[in-house]
């Protein structure tokens, strides 16, 4: 199915399609403006699209409302290239706060967690290797251990999918590391899918067995590392140097998903 997102009288993408198999883990490139943030709001349902319809197992994604649309967000975990962790609260909360929206409104109210729920937590940041710094405040730790923190927090809605948009862009090479095998880990050993945004061509084929290109809100590539040509590299990037691409700008793309975020 096609899928179209207008802003205003602009159509910003048309006839993008995309199917996304189980387990896949997926980089998405392009220059800034390409749309990849916003295909993966598109996932999430943080933006509807225009026209068509996002579906997975069966389901128009597009139609849920209220506790189904929460339902599914909570199965499509988001990461943030700002981590989006509230700085005043402890780590282990913020990991915690993954849990909110699978939660009654008295306890979402008052942040009542079960000793199941701070176990998982807890386990969650052993994981990822920070739980010696479960009780200290998430504005206390470096960018990359906020990073990881985020993933803690995503894994804790027991997510069938992880959209990870930018999620190294602000990190140092070693940090930046360390979270793409996080995300990597999760994938291999939990067969959670994971779509990832990512600003260097290096990382994509370093992690990703498929990379979608994107180019002017329009997917112009779909294949695997070794595909991408100079040619191809041309077409989503342009002039320029394409071994670094841009931040995200304002634009927007779509797609139908299929069972399990594979599109049908």
């Amino acid at each position: 199915m096609n899928v179209s997102r207008r802003f205003g009288d602009t159509l910003a993408v048309a006839d993008a399609r995309l199917a996304i198999a189980p387990g896949e883990m997926v980089g998405i490139i392009g220059r800034s403006g390409a749309g990849k943030s916003t295909l993966l709001r598109l996932i999430n349902r943080l933006i509807d699209p225009s026209e068509g319809a996002i579906r997975s197992d069966g389901v128009d994604v597009t139609a849920l409302r209220g506790r189904d649309l929460l339902a599914w967000r909570a199965r499509t975990a988001m990461i943030f290239q700002q981590f989006n962790l509230v700085g005043r609260l402890d780590v282990l909360t913020n990991v915690l706060c993954g849990r909110l929206n699978q939660m009654s409104a008295p306890r979402m109210l008052f942040k009542l967690f079960t000793p199941m729920e701070r176990a998982l937590a807890i386990r969650a940041l052993d994981r990822l290797g920070l739980a010696e710094v479960a009780l200290r405040r998430a504005d206390a730790l470096s960018g990359g251990q906020q990073q990881r923190v985020a993933i803690a927090r995503a894994l804790m809605q027991q997510p069938r999918i992880v959209l990870a948009d930018e999620p190294i862009a602000s990190l140092d090479p070693h940090n930046a590391k360390v979270v793409m095998d996080a995300l990597a880990d999760i994938n291999r050993r939990d067969g959670i899918t994971v779509l990832t945004n990512l600003h260097t061509l290096d990382t994509a084929r370093a992690y990703c067995r498929r990379i979608i290109g994107m180019a002017q809100g329009r997917i112009v590539f779909d294949g695997a590392p070794e595909q991408l040509t100079g040619s191809v590299l041309q077409q989503i990037y342009g002039h320029g140097d394409p071994a670094v691409a841009l931040d995200e700008g304002i634009t927007s793309t779509s797609l139908p998903i299929g069972a399990a975020a594979a599109a049908s």
